[in-house]
């Protein structure tokens, strides 16, 4: 007889409704991962944030019909992960179950849904390529607190097979489509972080740079290449360079702008709008030669197959940490790498 195996995604999560922008922002700027600050400041700090960006997020949100569109977007990667999963372990039963860290259903509900199904195996599976303490250790951090039990955790899949070979593809389709333009700039963009999360041992720029680095092995013909970062907000230092002063460069020097959401899984608010209205808006005022947005990886074929590959080689071996094939893959500099294996030097 086969095991049951509880499969849970971890996300990030977005309002629902007009109504829920201000709460789901608040949840944002509570979490002690985002803004580290003792809670009598963090709770306060978060309510003032919330409410003062609320109005403009909800102008965004109107866009894509009043709420985030993630949910739906990750109902579909859990019911294509769950037919190849079965399809690849037919004796076993598979359930997936999605944690969203800032909006419903929270990592809380998760963990009650898990203990209800009585799992003889558990996967934590981030929806985020690339580890950062304030995505999957943020939520890590929440699957503890809310009583969830020993799991096999994937923390990253920054240069797994498949994840590469899905975005290369996807990249060259776009290029195609476009009409296969010469003078391309590729902007690999992902979402920024204060300079000082980096500085303190974060991996996820380090894993980024690997991501990209990858990525690049499928695409010769592209020499121009940039990584970037977006989303940046607040009096901090962010990592840079900034995705707009990277689309102003690029459309100045008269290239073809071809932008890829690396760290992105997911369509949601910083690629439907900020990626493909205010950037695009940017580009056409410094006039561009093209601009050319490619897709996020959504249930592409390829990453569906990676994440089942992942889910499948996390359930060989003990419970705990399972990174990349089974070492860690982080040099000794990033001191919020999960896995405590012995560093690559």
């Amino acid at each position: 007889m086969g095991r049951k195996i509880a499969v849970v995604l971890f996300n990030l999560g977005g309002p629902d409704l007009p109504e829920d922008v201000q709460p789901f922002l608040q949840n944002l700027f509570r979490d002690p991962a985002i803004i580290n600050l003792p809670g009598l400041i963090r709770e306060p700090l978060a309510w003032i944030i919330s409410k003062k960006r609320a109005p403009e997020a909800q102008v965004n949100y109107d866009k894509m019909g009043g709420g985030s569109p993630l949910l739906p977007e990750t109902k579909k990667q859990a019911d294509a992960l769950k037919a190849q999963l079965q399809a690849l372990s037919p004796d076993d039963e598979f359930q997936i179950i999605i944690a969203m860290r800032y909006w419903h259903p929270f990592v809380e509900e998760a963990v009650e849904l898990v203990k209800e199904f009585e799992p003889d195996e558990t996967v934590l599976l981030p929806l985020y390529p690339q580890f950062s303490t304030t995505t999957t250790g943020s939520s890590l951090t929440a699957w503890t607190k809310a009583g969830g039990g020993p799991a096999r955790t994937i923390c990253c899949y920054p240069q797994e097979g498949d994840f590469i070979k899905a975005h290369a593809e996807l990249i060259l389709k776009s290029w195609k489509a476009a009409g296969s333009p010469e003078g391309v700039r590729v902007l690999f963009s992902a979402h920024g972080l204060p300079e000082k999360i980096i500085e303190a041992g974060d991996p996820y720029q380090w894993q980024v740079e690997r991501t990209v680095e990858a990525v690049r092995q499928y695409l010769p013909a592209f020499d121009d290449i940039e990584i970037c970062y977006q989303s940046r907000v607040g009096p901090l230092k962010w990592i840079g360079p900034s995705t707009d002063e990277c689309v102003i460069r690029a459309s100045e020097a008269g290239r073809h702008i071809l932008l890829v959401p690396i760290a992105f899984v997911s369509e949601h608010i910083e690629t439907l709008v900020e990626l493909d209205e205010e950037y695009y808006e940017l580009a056409q005022e410094h006039k561009v030669l093209g601009y050319t947005r490619v897709p996020t990886l959504s249930v592409n074929a390829g990453y569906i197959k990676a994440l089942s590959a992942l889910t499948l080689e996390a359930l060989e071996g003990d419970v705990g940490i399972k990174p990349p094939q089974g070492a860690r893959l982080c040099p000794a500099h990033c001191t919020q790498c999960p896995a405590k294996l012995d560093p690559v030097a």
